[in-house]
């Protein structure tokens, strides 16, 4: 159930709240808060996302309330606010975004203006043979304000952390950089003039410097929301008392009427009353070409008028409306955590003791062991501490889902979340449903067929009488064929629609019986005789359906529904991704047989009742990971019973609550462009995971001085931070590498 507010989502008496964290400077720290919410009495599920400074809990309100949630944060040392749901909220949110890049921008400025210097008078002076009188102290003033005021913060997360009885990045820098510079003033304090000054501002100088990169690709990552943002208008002309009347969206109420004129905006959904128009709906379809719309027709909020002016009336308001609702869709997915992150949070939880524990060994081996000078000792166990990034293992996984699912939403393709993108590429059986997914859905009657002495038009008329309650595809085509040849119907009585079978009805003083073959069974009906004509016209892809008075057939009706252009392209592109791929349907072998011939299917369950299809995706599911394809409508129990769901939808009727993806346009295409998408997403993660892990895994060794026996080189803690400040800044990168990808 959705709540009025728009905050939250509720389950039974389970309410997810999302919580918009601060303070959170690595992975460690997101590791640090889910386990603090997890264990909290009420609490079922929580997620803390690092790479989206957000928090999603899903609790039980009679148990835990919002505002003790936010406590269990805070008292971790961080800053927590509820998030509203909807544009607002992602405004407030790109705000903070923002805010985040200028005081890393502002930070970096003030520590690059004294460390500067720091670096230039440690290091590039005594190299060319420049005595300054006073150097080391004019160093040890230079660097004091960058320790302490720029690296602030890192002294700050650490404390939080020792509170919290852990240990986080803030802590390797803190004690990296505070080694160097308390030994510099133990240096110059001792009338010796080698010190390190320079090394712990430049450290910290390039820590800061990588934060501003990485929140500036963070604000990237999140651009797909920002372009949904930017579709909403902010006003609205509204018809009041025969008036026009400029108002705020955020008041309009369901009811009214809109006017919008050419190269407008649609400020929100409703439908039309009046005019007619082309509308460019590509932001939330992805479907490019102009979309034709008149009097009934629906419209959504945020796509363009291109032509002409219309009237329409809002049937959506506030976080209901499609755009609202794909936000919030594309956000959670953003937010969400995909199965393969596991390993990054197992590893980042770890990581940071060890390193400690490999830093106070490089500095025990190097002084004991080999007898190194002091100072070579705890420089290269410095450059153990700043080479260390948790940060890249932290950011590999959230910053390729935030990519990949925006760059899913410019195309029309909503994906649900990290676990649907990871599950969508280990994906080897696809099953498509026949009826509006690979065929239009909009079956025209193609031939009437008289047994016995009634007429054409009769037989139209009893079938369409029986079929104008129900609400079948087959049963609209039925209907309006009599409309279109103006035959008046007669209502029925004792009506009863029998699912997989057809209908029964009175039509005047006679009991009708309307549907398959399998109805006729039913009614002990011998339809032998026409054996070969039914054959003949569902081996042209045809339905047919009977028609039957007591035991005597009367009729039949064929009725065609059209392959969509599509979909032979759409199960080219499956095979060629190496799936292999399925179609189901309630129709007899032969016309199933006649739709697969038509778009390169070899595979066909047939004759399965709506009940049945969430079986043949079990049995399935015993040779590998299957996707089920459908409307989200009838076929909702195969679609949650499937690996993967994935529901066909068209602008405003989204089965935002059926599939794991959703399609905004009816387009077959986008089923391997989903996959395809997943591929290069799942792709990405392993690569920043890969780098991630290689960069630590060979660095800190270098950092330890493993090469100094062979080389004579040892790695400068400067080269080490700024090594560390990258690391973080190429996987971000990495991840915007896919919105360059081709779908």
């Amino acid at each position: 159930m959705h709540n009025g507010d728009g905050n939250n989502h509720i389950k039974g008496n389970m309410k997810k709240t999302n919580l918009q964290v601060t303070g959170m400077h690595c992975a460690s720290c997101a590791t640090l808060l889910t386990k603090a919410l997890t264990k909290a009495e009420g609490v079922k599920e929580a997620t803390v996302n690092y790479a989206t400074a957000r928090a999603t809990i899903l609790h039980d309100e009679k148990k835990i309330h919002e505002q003790a949630l936010i406590d269990i944060i805070k008292d971790k040392g961080y800053g927590a606010s509820v998030l509203t749901e909807g544009v607002h909220s992602l405004e407030a949110e790109a705000k903070l975004m923002k805010d985040e890049i200028l005081k890393s921008q502002k930070l970096f400025l003030i520590s690059f203006l004294f460390a500067f210097p720091a670096f230039v008078f440690g290091m590039i002076f005594p190299r060319i043979g420049l005595h300054i009188p006073y150097i080391q102290y004019i160093s040890w003033i230079l660097a004091t304000p960058v320790q302490f005021y720029v690296g602030w913060q890192f002294y700050k997360g650490t404390w939080h952390a020792l509170r919290n009885k852990t240990a986080n990045m803030d802590t390797l820098i803190a004690l990296g950089t505070s080694a160097a510079y308390i030994f510099s003033i133990y240096q110059v304090l001792a009338g010796n003039t080698e010190q390190y000054f320079e090394v712990s501002a430049i450290l910290i100088t390039f820590v800061i410097l990588g934060k501003w990169l990485e929140a500036i690709a963070k604000g990237k990552t999140s651009e797909a929301i920002k372009k949904l943002i930017s579709l909403s208008p902010k006003i609205a002309t509204v018809i009041r008392k025969g008036k026009e009347v400029k108002v705020s969206v955020d008041e309009l109420q369901i009811g009214d009427i809109i006017l919008v004129r050419p190269g407008e905006k649609v400020p929100i959904d409703g439908e039309i009353t009046e005019g007619h128009s082309s509308l460019d709906e590509s932001m939330i379809t992805g479907e490019s070409m102009p979309v034709e719309k008149k009097k009934g027709d629906m419209v959504i909020g945020g796509t363009i008028n291109k032509q002409g002016s219309f009237h329409f009336k809002t049937t959506r308001v506030g976080a209901n409306t499609t755009l609202s609702r794909i936000i919030k869709l594309i956000e959670d997915a953003q937010g969400s955590r995909a199965p393969i992150q596991r390993f990054a949070d197992m590893v980042s939880q770890y990581f940071v003791p060890i390193v400690l524990v490999i830093s106070i060994l490089t500095f025990a081996a190097w002084y004991f062991v080999f007898s190194s000078t002091f100072s070579f000792a705890v420089i290269a166990a410095v450059a153990v501490l700043v080479i260390a990034c948790p940060c890249a293992l932290g950011l590999a996984t959230p910053t390729a889902i935030m990519v990949g699912t925006g760059k899913g939403a410019l195309h029309g393709i909503l994906i649900k979340g990290g676990e649907a993108l990871e599950t969508a590429h280990k994906i080897k059986y696809i099953i498509f449903d026949k009826t509006g997914t690979i065929t239009k859905g909009v079956p025209e009657v193609t031939d009437i067929k008289v047994i016995g002495k009634n007429t054409e038009k009769e037989i139209l008329k009893i079938a369409a009488s029986i079929e104008k309650y129900s609400e079948h595809a087959l049963a609209e085509a039925i209907v309006k064929k009599a409309e279109e040849e103006k035959i008046g119907l007669t209502k029925p009585t004792n009506f009863k629609a029998i699912s997989g079978f057809g209908v029964e009805a009175k039509v005047g003083a006679k009991q009708y019986a309307f549907g398959n073959r399998r109805l006729m069974q039913r009614e002990r009906i011998n339809i032998s005789s026409y054996e070969k004509e039914i054959k003949l016209l569902e081996e042209q892809g045809k339905t047919v359906m009977l028609l039957s008075s007591g035991k005597i057939l009367l009729g039949m009706i064929a009725a065609a529904d059209r392959v969509k252009e599509s979909s032979a392209e759409a199960i080219e592109e499956l095979h060629k991704l190496g799936l292999e791929v399925y179609m189901i349907t309630g129709d007899n072998e032969r016309t199933a047989q006649a739709i697969a011939r038509q778009t390169g299917i070899k595979n066909i369950f047939a004759e399965v009742l709506p009940e049945d299809k969430a079986n043949y995706v079990k049995k399935l599911q015993q040779k590998g990971k299957v996707a089920m394809v459908g409307d989200g409508i009838n076929d909702a129990p195969a679609l949650a019973q499937a690996d993967l769901g994935i529901a066909m939808a068209s602008g405003t009727d989204v089965a935002m609550e059926t599939g794991s993806i959703v399609l905004m346009r009816n387009d077959l295409r986008d089923v391997p462009r989903a996959i395809h998408l997943s591929r290069l997403t799942m792709a990405k993660i392993k690569q920043n995971m890969f780098w991630a892990l290689f960069y630590n895994v060979v660095g800190i060794p270098i950092a330890a001085g493993i090469l100094y026996p062979f080389t004579g080189w040892l790695l400068s803690p400067m080269i080490a931070g700024g090594a560390m400040a990258l690391s973080s800044v190429s996987v971000v990168t990495n991840s915007l590498v896919l919105k360059r990808k081709k779908l």
